[in-house]
């Protein structure tokens, strides 16, 4: 827990000192939530239920599958994929990813294949290899979001899915001083709330089919697209 509020305290430095977020490396990513990963679920995992909740809900409308999820960290999300469907998880974290061997173990939750640790910008799945692929929180905290949608785009086969929760800084008032106000203890795991969600749209693979408000007051945006 110190490292907690060590690292917003430096965040909030950084904050009031200036406005630029700091470059998002993969070591730093990593080595953040090496630290996070034995309270991350206690610190974040209300916040974030509701988006987790929006995107696995989304994946469970679709025929059964196998479906990837991106950036699975501690696994909080996997008890609530339909069963039918078949899931592999990746991280950048070994010590998130322990975690979530150890929740699916004692859950039983015999429909996860595989929990591995992978680079979400270079996977190493081959191309069409999923049905469906879904990053919660993720495009927002690696270091390369365009290479990561890129291989997102690759591994889901045609007429597949790619599903998005994440907050972006599209909106106003309220909303945007919320933002505002988490900016350090967000920076602080690496998450920048000055990710624009037009860094994600227009790509000629995807078709977007939903975008809306989720989450607590509708802070967070669900992103569903069909891969052409």
């Amino acid at each position: 827990m110190p490292d907690f509020f060590e690292d917003v305290a430096r965040k909030w430095k950084s904050f009031s000192g200036a406005q630029r977020s700091p470059r998002i490396d993969e070591e730093a990513v990593r080595s953040t939530y090496a630290r996070w990963a034995p309270i991350y679920d206690v610190v974040f995992g209300a916040a974030f239920r509701a988006g987790r909740r929006a995107a696995v809900e989304t994946v469970n409308q679709l025929p059964p599958g196998r479906i990837l999820e991106c950036g699975v960290g501690t696994g909080i999300s996997l008890p609530y994929y339909d069963s039918a469907h078949r899931i592999v998880g990746i991280d950048l974290s070994p010590e998130m990813l322990d975690i979530a061997r150890r929740r699916v173990e004692e859950a039983g939750l015999s429909n996860v294949e595989d929990l591995a640790v992978a680079d979400a910008g270079d996977l190493p799945d081959p191309s069409d290899a999923y049905d469906a692929a879904v990053a919660m929180f993720v495009m927002t905290v690696v270091p390369d979001p365009k290479a990561v949608m890129s291989e997102l785009i690759r591994v889901t086969r045609p007429g597949g899915a790619v599903v998005l929760v994440s907050h972006f800084p599209d909106q106003k008032g309220w909303r945007k001083w919320i933002g505002q106000k988490l900016a350090p203890i967000s920076a602080s795991i690496g998450w920048h709330t000055d990710f624009a969600v037009e860094r994600i749209l227009g790509r000629d693979e995807l078709r977007l089919v939903e975008r809306r408000r989720v989450g607590p007051l509708g802070f967070f945006t669900l992103l569903v697209f069909e891969r052409l």
